[in-house]
């Protein structure tokens, strides 16, 4: 009898957990996908989902759970398509001195503060393949941090910018780098190198065809593998689901990748007319990382922080990528938020908000960069992107309104992912 009566208790309060709502009222709701702005709107959450979107605010039953955001302008949780969780800033001597476990515990710090700048999805584009561990961690709730799609290791040519024994005389690396490490050259080598990022667990393929800027080679934008080398990447990412993202410089190297099947071009700093017209022609998408150029461009300024080869091409690139943003928005080329968030601060992604409305792109359309068109790109639009029934209640808030005044990105008071509140 005891034990029945137990049980029924123990049942009732179950059923009340399980059944409790949080009711979202909303001042201002940007949803992610119309063009205008929503007044006093109320959001329904159970569980992780968004049940409910309904018009004035309602607090629901005895039960459940009323957030004031009244006072705030809520919008999906932003997803920049671009960061490096691994690292943060560019000392060449951590390569060799920082271990796994050193890596995982800045990891860890850094996706806690990109979660809490309001970014509750990432797309992590290429470490030692921690970031693939951090992942897991995330996902079972060992660690605080946003939803990350990884690349584990990127994949380029020998010399190229995944080669970390560029720069370095012959005998400093005790093995000759190949696919194992992501260096690859022929089609037969690229399909391997896929399929070993595919076997540790990334879930996109990320790719250079030009070099980079944060490497010892003296060319950061010369063309470094051929279309039919690119072909044989996104074939082979196809075949297993994946898409592929290219790290790209240099116009040339940009036309290849497109014409390769690419999903999305990195950076594209000297990207010229036939490339934009080509990307609207695919529908490619354009990860600018404004914010990335211009942090390097002025540590390179500073006298000794950069090898002088890295210096130049620092300067070089940095002083580019925002004009071409400019011109690629213009033109109609589909844009995606991204940051390269680890060249610079972790939490400061929101930066790159400013930097594309400085630049001639509206606030709307820029945080419509960082939500649905983002949610696009890393094929999870049916997931997250937007407030909407049925999402994932990925939802963020900030003090201020960023239609008026888009540093206000900056001042982010409220986030939750999957309807677990991190931050009010």
């Amino acid at each position: 009898m005891i034990k029945n009566l137990y049980f029924i208790i123990i049942l009732l309060f179950s059923s009340a957990a399980f059944g409790q709502k949080t009711y979202i009222q909303c001042g201002k709701l940007i949803d992610g996908v119309s063009n205008s702005t929503q007044t006093q709107i109320t959001i329904i959450v159970e569980g992780k989902t968004i049940v409910g979107i309904e018009k004035g605010y309602l607090s629901g039953g005895a039960t459940d759970k009323v957030v004031n955001l009244q006072d705030k302008t809520v919008m999906p949780g932003l997803i920049d398509c671009h960061v490096h969780l691994e690292n943060q800033g560019t000392n060449l001597i951590e390569t060799f001195t920082l271990t796994d476990a050193d890596i995982a515990y800045h990891a860890a710090v850094y996706a806690k503060r990109t979660l809490m700048a309001g970014f509750t999805t990432v797309r992590d584009l290429g470490g030692s393949g921690v970031n693939i561990s951090l992942r897991k961690a995330v996902q079972q709730g060992l660690v605080d941090g946003p939803r990350i799609i990884t690349a584990g290791r990127a994949i380029s040519a020998s010399g190229g910018h995944m080669d970390n024994s560029v720069g370095y005389r012959d005998d400093a690396f005790n093995h000759k780098m190949g696919p194992d490490d992501g260096v690859a050259d022929g089609r037969d080598e690229l399909i391997k190198a896929v399929r070993l990022q595919i076997k540790r667990g990334s879930d996109v393929i990320k790719i250079a065809s030009t070099g980079g800027v944060l490497d010892l080679s003296e060319n950061g934008t010369g063309a470094e593998f051929t279309i039919d080398e690119i072909k044989a990447v996104v074939e082979t990412a196809k075949d297993y689901g994946l898409r592929v993202a290219c790290h790209a410089h240099g116009a040339e190297g940009i036309r290849r990748a497109i014409l390769g099947g690419v999903t999305s071009i990195e950076h594209g700093t000297f990207m010229n007319d036939e490339d934009m017209q080509l990307a609207i022609k695919y529908g490619t998408y354009y990860v600018p990382t404004i914010i990335a150029g211009k942090s390097v461009a002025d540590s390179a300024k500073v006298k000794g922080y950069f090898p002088p080869v890295i210096a130049r091409k620092a300067i070089e690139v940095g002083t580019q990528i925002q004009q071409t943003f400019a011109k690629a928005y213009k033109a109609g080329v589909k844009i995606a938020f991204g940051t390269d968030a680890g060249v610079y601060d972790h939490g400061k992604n929101y930066m790159e908000f400013q930097y594309m409305v400085e630049a001639g792109m509206p606030p709307m359309a820029a945080i419509k960069s960082a939500t649905a068109s983002a949610a696009d790109l890393l094929g999870i639009a049916d997931k997250t992107g937007s407030i909407s029934i049925g999402k994932f209640a990925d939802i963020v808030a900030v003090d201020g309104n960023p239609l008026e005044d888009i540093k206000t990105m900056k001042n982010v008071s409220f986030v939750m992912k999957e309807g677990k509140i991190y931050t009010q």
